[in-house]
């Protein structure tokens, strides 16, 4: 292939504490327009910060799910840029000493896996937030500000759009199972800028790097990614290059739209921040920290495949989330079949999840309740059809299954005693498919099933059915 694609993320990362980085005003997030601010995260004159413990411990605990190394003694620096939303001049950020280096995320593609590198992990404060109102006023809301964040760095280690895409979503269900950060772009609680260029490998030419920002889902930042891109290639082909620059995703245009020109690192004037002391951290703390993390992706996975006997797509289906891997446990404690659980959760449920743009929190029914869905088809009291049809009322109303049943008139015909006269009539009336059974056509048998069915509505049981026809078409 003549041309290859370098991409590289910075991915922004709001952590969960109750209070923010430097002050105590809540890490809310919405509330009435600056109502969570104080001196401190309005960068008011003599108002000093304290540094945030448990933000720490947060961003320690994401290196250490990264396999990052962690500095023992590192500090706080001052990132100095002018923008309306950043009210001191200046963000307390992390330069030449991050909290955490190095590390990997190691994603699955079709091919095998392939690890991600890391440059380094780093915590700091958000900025507020610009508000641009259709009278081309710009209003300015401060609730944000000082909320801790961590910025993910990564090498451009990621060669396509797919690729980051998958680096995204691993990285992201890593960072919920620790419970670090609810990651919700909608409420920018995970933002990424994208670094991306192209290589002519048959003349070593390389085009400027294109830096992408405020992408506000994967989706987005697919589709970025892939017009750049091709836009990248279309100007290496003309014998042209990019322009080392900041552009943006315009929805409407499905095109990215320059910003402005891209800086460099010497244009933030970093310097140390002496109003916060150097950071010591204790090689018992780290491993205190490391023996508390809970049980990541991959590692749930494999327990997944050995423990349940899953298939490996199954598998990692399942533990995308560790909400949908909960779920998926809970619901076969009470069902106790690993793979009839997997089959309805894969299928319908995240099909239907899916059609909604819903996650699995969102269900209006518990996993207790399609365990007891399962228990009435596995019992013979309803088909596996009709349990779909439940299914999809639980979905809507969240009602328990047995009501629905019940309600609905939904119990399935298994009485053969019933079910003699339905038969008996369907195959009355339809002598040319017995006919055409007998004479070798196999589909007439199912033909002749799906219409003792529909006299039923559905509610004859099916096993039931195909052997009283093909008994009375004997006889």
């Amino acid at each position: 292939m003549r041309y290859k694609t370098m991409i590289g993320l910075e991915i922004h990362v709001e952590l969960m504490t109750k209070t923010k980085i430097f002050c105590g005003c809540p890490n809310d997030f919405g509330g009435d327009v600056n109502t969570h601010c104080c001196p401190v995260c309005l960068g008011l004159p003599g108002a000093l910060p304290v540094l945030n413990k448990s933000a720490v411990e947060y961003a320690i605990k994401a290196g250490l799910a990264f396999n990052s190394q962690i500095a023992t003694r590192t500090r706080m620096d001052r990132k100095n840029y002018f923008y309306p939303d950043l009210v001191k001049g200046y963000q307390i950020s992390q330069d030449e000493i991050p909290l955490c280096s190095g590390g990997y995320v190691e994603i699955e593609k079709e091919d095998g896996p392939k690890k991600i590198r890391l440059m380094r992990i780093h915590i700091e404060e958000d900025t507020g937030k610009s508000i641009h109102t259709e009278e081309a006023d710009t209003l300015l809301d401060y609730n944000r500000g000082g909320v801790p964040l961590i910025e993910i760095v990564t090498y451009p280690d990621m060669n396509t759009p797919e690729e980051a895409r998958l680096f995204l979503e691993k990285l992201r269900a890593t960072l919920k199972y620790i419970e670090v950060s609810d990651c919700k772009m909608e409420e920018g609680s995970l933002r990424c800028d994208i670094n991306i260029n192209v290589i002519d490998t048959q003349t070593n030419t390389r085009t400027n790097i294109t830096e992408l920002k405020n992408l506000n889902s994967f989706k987005a930042a697919v589709k970025a990614m892939e017009y750049e891109e091709k836009r990248h290639i279309a100007l290496l082909e003309a014998g042209k290059n990019t322009e080392g620059e900041t552009r943006r995703w315009d929805e409407v245009k499905n095109e990215t739209i320059v910003m402005r020109e891209k800086g460099g690192v010497a244009d933030y004037r970093y310097a140390p921040d002496f109003d916060i002391a150097p950071i010591v951290i204790e090689e018992e703390w780290i491993d205190e920290i490391r023996n508390s993390l809970p049980e990541l992706p991959h590692d749930k996975k494999e327990r997944f495949i050995r423990e349940y006997g899953l298939p490996e797509y199954d598998a990692g289906v399942l533990t995308q989330s560790k909400e949908l891997a909960d779920f998926y446990e809970e619901t076969n404690k009470y069902a106790k079949d690993p793979k009839q659980v997997s089959n309805w959760i894969m299928g319908d449920v995240l099909r239907r999840l899916k059609d909604e743009e819903l996650e699995i929190e969102d269900l209006k029914f518990g996993p207790k309740d399609l365990a007891h869905l399962l228990e009435l088809i596995n019992s013979g009291k309803i088909s596996n059809n009709i349990g779909k049809k439940v299914l999809r009322e639980m979905f809507e109303t969240g009602g328990k299954p047995e009501k629905i049943v019940k309600e609905r008139g939904l119990i399935q015909i298994s009485d053969e005693g019933e079910l003699e006269s339905i038969v008996k009539k369907v195959l009355s009336e339809n002598q040319q498919s017995i006919i055409d059974y007998k004479n070798g056509k196999d589909r007439a048998l199912g033909y002749l099933i799906g219409q003792v069915m529909k006299a039923t509505k559905g509610k004859a049981n099916p096993q039931l059915v195909n052997k009283m026809v093909r008994e009375m078409i004997e006889e």
